[in-house]
């Protein structure tokens, strides 16, 4: 049984995906609401930045792994229209029970899939884009999950990786300060869950830097990797190539 990290905690990796489950279920109805306000809205920003570079085209066929919520799911399904398809998938249902119920809502009706991302029940060769936004941090294996995006991806596809990153170093002082100080508090006053945001601010120092997520994307198959800094490296987009 190997270890891997829970945030700062080790623990088995069989545990960490039940521990992972329990934040998502606890933070699931205050999520979007909450995202909003832990980054003034830039959250928003960064997806249509996403979008931008997805390069996607009415017909695509697109994935959405972690989708959660269901925003970046349903920008995907405005652009590809009705001749195209988006899957919406998550691990935990409670995420991806809100993100189903808010496409409906707007008058959406995609596929989705609960799913573990190391496991996708997808074929090979699928998917002209598939994307992954603020969910691969929180996957036990990075590798094997970025393995099998690859695998479900056409040749000439791309995924994009969406994720909180190394922030520029003079700003580190103030960065950490958010995190660990106010954050937690935001957390316990809106969504009345302090220990969970807690969690999410130390899964963020754990993830690998921008460097170390290119190399791991290459390792995983992808033939070209780039990346692009947002906010002065808070956040990360990654864009894998399959040929």
């Amino acid at each position: 049984m190997s270890d891997t990290h829970f945030g700062y905690e080790t623990v088995a990796e069989e545990a960490k995906a039940q521990k992972v489950r329990g934040v998502f279920e606890s933070v699931a109805r205050k999520y979007d609401l909450m995202n909003d306000l832990m980054s003034l809205g830039a959250h928003r920003a960064w997806k249509a930045f996403a979008l931008a570079q997805s390069g996607v085209r009415p017909g695509m066929r697109v994935l959405d792994v972690a989708g959660g919520t269901g925003d970046l799911a349903r920008a995907f399904a405005e652009r590809v229209g009705a001749q195209g398809e988006v899957w919406l998938t998550d691990i935990n249902g409670a995420m991806l029970g809100v993100g189903r119920d808010r496409l409906a809502d707007g008058g959406r009706m995609l596929p989705v899939a609960q799913c573990d991302a190391e496991k996708l029940p997808f074929p090979a060769d699928y998917f002209d884009i598939v994307s992954v936004a603020f969910g691969l941090r929180n996957m036990t294996r990075k590798e094997a999950a970025l393995a099998e995006m690859c695998r479900v991806l056409r040749p000439g596809g791309r995924l994009l990786v969406l994720e909180f990153s190394k922030v520029w170093e003079p700003l580190k002082g103030p960065y950490d300060a958010y995190s660990f100080g106010l954050l937690p508090r935001l957390g316990k006053l809106v969504a009345d869950d302090e220990a969970s945001y807690r969690y999410l601010a130390e899964s963020i120092r754990m993830h690998p830097d921008q460097e170390t997520l290119k190399a791991m994307m290459l390792a995983a198959g992808f033939d070209k990797v780039d990346y692009f800094n947002l906010t002065a490296g808070v956040v990360a987009l990654h864009r894998g190539f399959k040929y």
